[in-house]
């Protein structure tokens, strides 16, 4: 593995989570106001700052766990193909194992599931092509 580029794709990746993430809630304001009718469920925007550095560690980190994974299954192929399969399969996992579960075990409208499903899969999918755009495996000499 390549640690230093693990490092990177994992720095790249955080940055397009975020900035995807932000664009996202720009262009669809009407998934900022899915989020305002369930105040007992999600934080007020005043609440999330409060907590948002623990937030951005996390994201972090799982960035660094998706760019090792990447860099184990890594099978040769062109970065943005590779990336985007892999991008592909994370966005299925967290719309499956967060935001459906989310719907079930949360008191939160379709809609607003179905925003986050497709939010969140651009982005894992967006996630998954900087990652495969930065790393690059060790070649050995």
């Amino acid at each position: 593995m390549n640690l230093g580029r693990i490092a990177l794709a994992a720095i790249g990746a955080f940055v397009a989570y975020f900035a995807l993430g932000g664009l996202m809630f720009m262009v669809l304001p009407t998934l900022k106001n899915q989020f305002a009718k369930y105040p007992a469920v999600y934080r007020s925007q005043e609440g999330i700052k409060s907590v948002m550095p623990a937030g951005m560690v996390a994201m972090f980190v799982a960035m660094v766990v998706l760019a090792v994974l990447y860099a184990m299954l890594y099978q040769g192929g062109f970065g943005v193909t590779e990336g985007a399969r892999f991008g592909a399969l994370i966005g299925v996992f967290a719309i499956c194992a967060f935001v459906v579960h989310n719907w079930v075990n949360l008191n939160i409208g379709l809609t607003l599931t179905m925003q986050q499903a497709v939010a969140y899969f651009i982005e894992w999918l967006a996630v998954g092509i900087v990652i495969g755009l930065i790393y690059r495996p060790v070649v050995p000499h």
